[in-house]
């Protein structure tokens, strides 16, 4: 008993910790994602938070999930409209990455994300099924205190869904991939320069084709591909962060191909460029690694087969010579009623 009381304790504390780490990263990540919110000051393109939380939620454990609500009431209670609104909204924001979290382990989610199935999982069912719900709680929550105009309802509903699908789709896989891989430093200087040139190439090439008066986009996906093919999910995630913060800044400028544009078709567009953009690099990245494997699971089945046959080769020499010598000496001394099979040599005079 003197032993188990320490160890509760101990338990409680390590609990208590992660429960506020949470809450403070969630905290900070939102003040930084609210910099550009297009609605009320509080919706936003990109909420960093629902990765995070989500992320902690699949590493840490459900139980994480009080260090979700507190930051998202401390992030809300400043620019909520009542106390009563940001209880809602910060139900919300904990019941979609909860629920996220719950069907992902419904379906064998694995973190690492090697798999084709977890790339579709996160991309359908947490980031575009998921966040339905706390973008509903939340924007019925405003329209129902007043502080939303009944006709901008499905104009904030949807920023307020992109905002939190995109924190899903962009930081969550950066995140799982950076806690889940083993990290191998002595790789060849031809390794390193090629990471660095792609990096630069997405972060340069994103820039200039959202700053072009001519819809150019597209050129990005060669960039994705590249890393996929090349890198898996170790340059699939960072290559999505940057080309999706460079989109939605550019989204939130009215820059490039977003000029001109209502803050609905915004949205549209916005979420539908990152989606493919995530989903493109996610998959290819999945299927690499599922390729990767399958050939050294057939290498390390043709080492151990060849192993064996090695291991056996000597005593299938060995009784192929036990045998011949057994039917040599039947031969030579024939069968007991007719003698020897052998016919004899020449008599000696």
């Amino acid at each position: 008993m003197q032993r188990t009381a320490p160890l509760q304790t101990r338990r409680y504390l390590v609990a208590g910790a992660r429960i506020l780490a949470v809450a403070a990263v969630y905290f900070v990540a939102a003040k930084v994602g609210l910099l550009i919110a297009l609605v009320r000051g509080q919706v936003t393109p990109l909420f960093p938070p629902t990765g995070i939380a989500l992320a902690c939620l699949l590493l840490l454990g459900m139980r994480c999930w009080p260090g979700i609500t507190i930051g998202a009431f401390l992030v809300n209670v400043t620019i909520g409209p009542s106390f009563a609104a940001v209880v809602a909204i910060s139900a919300g924001n904990t019941l979609a990455p909860v629920c996220a979290c719950f069907l992902l382990a419904r379906v064998g989610f694995r973190p690492d994300l090697l798999r084709l199935k977890d790339a579709l999982a996160l991309v359908f069912v947490a980031a575009l099924g998921s966040m339905l719900i706390s973008a509903t709680i939340g924007t019925a929550t405003l329209a129902m205190s007043g502080a939303l105009q009944p006709g901008d309802f499905w104009v904030t509903w949807s920023v307020w869904w992109t905002g939190d699908a995109m924190g899903v789709l962009v930081i969550a896989p950066v995140l799982l991939v950076a806690a889940t891989r083993r990290w191998h430093w002595d790789i060849p200087l031809v390794r390193w320069l090629e990471a660095a040139t792609l990096i630069l190439g997405v972060l340069v090439g994103t820039i200039v084709v959202t700053r072009l008066p001519v819809t150019l986009l597209f050129l990005i996906f060669p960039l994705l591909i590249w890393a996929a093919l090349r890198f898996q999910q170790v340059g699939a995630a960072p290559c999505i962060l940057i080309v999706a913060i460079n989109v939605v800044i550019a989204a939130e400028g009215g820059y490039g191909p977003f000029h001109g544009l209502d803050l609905l078709n915004t949205m549209i567009t916005l979420q539908a460029f990152n989606g493919a953009a995530t989903l493109t690099a996610l998959l290819l990245a999945a299927i690499t690694s599922e390729r990767n494997e399958a050939e050294r699971s057939l290498q390390r089945a043709a080492s151990q087969l060849s192993d064996a046959v090695r291991m056996l080769e000597p005593y299938s020499l060995l009784n192929r010579g036990l045998f011949r010598k057994a039917f040599r000496y039947r031969d030579e001394q024939g069968d007991p009623t007719t003698g020897p099979t052998t016919p004899p040599g020449p008599a000696s005079s």
